[in-house]
């Protein structure tokens, strides 16, 4: 036995008792004639005592060899502390050792490993596995642990079934490039890896499943952020017999479950919002619900007033923003260049301050006059103090520019309160999209999202127009998860290749899998997955998921810890017949 108890659970009640602890040695204080040594494993931290005038001789002195991150093992007596430390749940005791066993050494580690480090985060995920050893890292896993539990107790009560669906499929469009695998056996052929199990949970709503779901790992072979992995983990879910009510009731159950249980947050309503009203009102279809700064649209008292900058634009749209009347002009110039990063991309911004007199001061009042400005305020929700900032352009370009500044304003004023959750579904998304690029629509989500039925007339005659049975739940600004209901019938899946651009051979040669299982029964399908990473840390307080992935890729998608990807042996690639024309 290497521990009768682990490092964080021994106290005052303890005191007496002869008990055996291992983990690492976390730092060391030797006083000559004593030498005190902090124990840490994964559950806490444990003060050791090696008294000369107490402990044998061939042990106090092997204890003045420790070093930091060496393995041990002690055996000693609970004794009460003379130094208590409150911070900690084992302050009050330490253990007078007998025995010490050093399990293994350590080099020096490259960071210091303390909750605040002296490592960048380079040198820390080259070593992820001792930043795993840090309190925050740890912390994190215990925490995605912990919402994972939490989901499968959830859909496991509500008759849910977790079946698992293969890694090695078949390529299919999805939005996204697939991650390929050459098979050996196969000549020339390849499996891909999985973007998400759409079709396989569709074919267990045929088996008769009925309610499926998997915590699932996918890959997605696209351009990285700081804020995407190309592995990345969904809570899958598929219900039968259902429609988009059933499903949104069900996992506004698991939101809120998950918001009692993890955070202990009682959150009542959950908006409905259409996709039109997202795009038209915050500049996005995920749009952060915790603070204000609605979109006012200005055309009708901004334009044809010898503004020509206005006047040629297809969208005059504004914010008040909160308090921002203070702003200097330095502060405004800041802002200014700030939107016109290449990240954003405006031209310029045009900003009114509303003054505590109720007068107004604009860039631009060579142009308009305070009645305008008044109209302006009125629009926008503005009142005295605030500052009102302009931008125009090409409409759905200039909401993206104005969605953008309205959250950085909301960063910089403090309203993006990590602890305040705003959870929402967006609904009623467009069935498909036009790409000017390949000439043709794409479907927004995927070819197996039902229109509505009262748009299906639509599909002939404005095929832009026709709405999607589908939803997404946002929380906090971040789309944390989506769904749709499915088309289930062969006729209605052809008609959607047909107006996705598929020959009938394409489509055949792609799904024709899944057309073929529609004739045998398909029952009416729908379903939705959740992001699990971005899911855990938006409940953990952060936006960024790589914490709460035990080994990530870097942006460049990158495993730098074991340095992958890498070039394989070129008698492996004989074995896959793959011939590499790589440009040096």
């Amino acid at each position: 036995m290497y521990r009768s108890h682990n490092c964080g659970e021994l106290n005052a009640s303890h005191i007496n008792t002869e008990v055996t602890l291992a983990g690492w040695v976390q730092k060391s204080r030797d006083k000559g004639f004593m030498n005190w040594v902090d124990l840490r494993d994964r559950y806490g931290i444990t003060q050791l005592i090696f008294d000369e005038g107490r402990t044998e001789k061939t042990v106090f002195e092997l204890a003045k060899t420790l070093g930091r991150e060496f393995v041990i093992q002690v055996k000693g007596t609970v004794i009460e502390r003379e130094a208590k430390n409150k911070n900690i749940p084992t302050g009050e005791i330490e253990i007078l050792v007998t025995e010490l066993n050093i399990l293994n050494t350590a080099l020096t580690p490259p960071f210091t490993i303390e909750d605040e480090t002296d490592g960048g985060e380079d040198i820390r995920m080259k070593y992820r596995y001792l930043d795993i050893r840090r309190n925050p890292v740890k912390n994190s896993l215990l925490f995605r642990h912990k919402v994972s539990m939490e989901v499968r107790k959830y859909l496991s009560d509500l008759d849910f079934c977790e079946v698992e669906t293969p890694y090695l499929i078949k390529s299919t469009p999805e939005g996204a490039r697939d991650f390929v695998v050459p098979s050996r056996m196969n000549e020339g052929q390849f499996y891909a890896l999985p973007q998400s199990p759409q079709t396989f949970k569709q074919l267990l709503m045929i088996g008769g499943m009925d309610k499926y779901f998997q915590i699932v790992k996918c890959f997605r072979d696209e351009d990285l952020r700081a804020d995407r992995q190309p592995e990345f983990t969904q809570i899958d879910c598929e219900m039968a017999f259902v429609d988009q009510e059933d499903i949104l009731n069900i996992f506004e159950g698991l939101t809120r479950h998950l918001l009692k249980e993890i955070k202990g947050v009682e959150v009542d309503k959950f908006p409905r919002m259409t996709y039109e009203h997202a795009m038209k009102t915050y500049g996005n279809d995920k749009p952060d619900i915790r603070f204000g700064m609605e979109f006012g649209e200005l055309n009708e008292f901004a334009q044809h007033k010898e503004f020509p900058v206005f006047n040629a634009a297809e969208l005059v749209v504004g914010i008040a923003v909160p308090g921002a009347g203070s702003y200097t002009r330095k502060e405004i110039d800041a802002l200014i260049d700030w939107v016109k990063r290449p990240q954003v991309g405006a031209s310029g911004m045009v900003y009114a301050k509303c003054n505590e007199d109720g007068t107004y001061k604009s860039s631009v009042d060579k142009f308009y006059d305070q009645a305008d400005l008044a109209n302006w305020a009125k629009i926008t929700g503005a009142v005295a103090g605030d500052m009102i900032f302009v931008l125009s352009g090409p409409a759905n370009k200039t909401r993206t520019q104005l969605s953008a500044l309205r959250m950085e304003l909301a960063t910089r004023l403090g309203l993006r309160k990590p602890e305040e959750f705003a959870p929402l579904w967006v609904v009623d998304f467009p069935l498909l999209e036009f790409d000017e690029e390949s000439g043709r629509y794409h479907a927004m989500h995927h070819p197996f999202t039902s229109p509505k039925p009262e748009d299906m007339h639509l599909l002939e005659t404005d095929p832009g127009t026709v709405r999607a049975n589908a939803y997404d739940m946002v929380l906090n600004g971040n789309e944390i998860g989506g769904g749709s209901i499915r088309i289930h019938d062969k006729e209605t899946q052809q008609l959607m290749f047909k107006y996705l651009g598929f020959t009938e051979e394409e489509a055949k040669a792609q799904f024709g899998f899944l057309m073929d299982a529609f004739q045998f029964g398909a029952p009416p399908h729908g379903g939705l997955a959740f992001g699990l990473d971005r899911l855990v840390a938006i409940l953990g307080g952060q936006e960024t998921i790589r914490d709460f992935i035990a080994f990530p890729k870097n942006n460049s998608g990158r495993d730098v810890m074991i340095d992958a990807p890498s070039a394989i042996d070129s008698s492996q690639l004989n074995e896959l017949h793959i011939n590499l024309n790589v440009k040096k």
